[in-house]
C-alpha cells in the first residue's frame, strides 16, 4: 500500500488542487473588484466634471 506522499491521487493532492483553484478564483474575484472600483470612481469623477462644466457655463439670470 503506497503512502500518502507517494500517491498522486491521494487526499492531500486533491486538497492542494482544490486550494489552488480557490486561490486562483479568489485572485480573479479580487481583480474584478478592483476594476469595478476603478471604473466606478472614474465614472463619478466624469459626472462631477460634467456637472461643474454645466454650472460654470449656465446663463446668469
Amino acid at each position: 500500500m503506497p503512502d500518502a506522499e507517494g500517491d498522486p491521487t491521494g487526499p492531500d493532492n486533491s486538497q492542494q488542487a482544490l486550494d489552488r483553484r480557490r486561490l486562483a478564483e479568489e485572485t480573479r474575484n479580487e481583480r474584478k473588484v478592483w476594476y469595478f472600483l476603478g471604473y466606478f470612481l472614474f465614472g463619478i469623477h466624469l459626472v462631477a466634471f460634467v456637472m461643474i462644466y454645466a454650472v460654470m457655463h449656465a446663463p446668469n439670470k
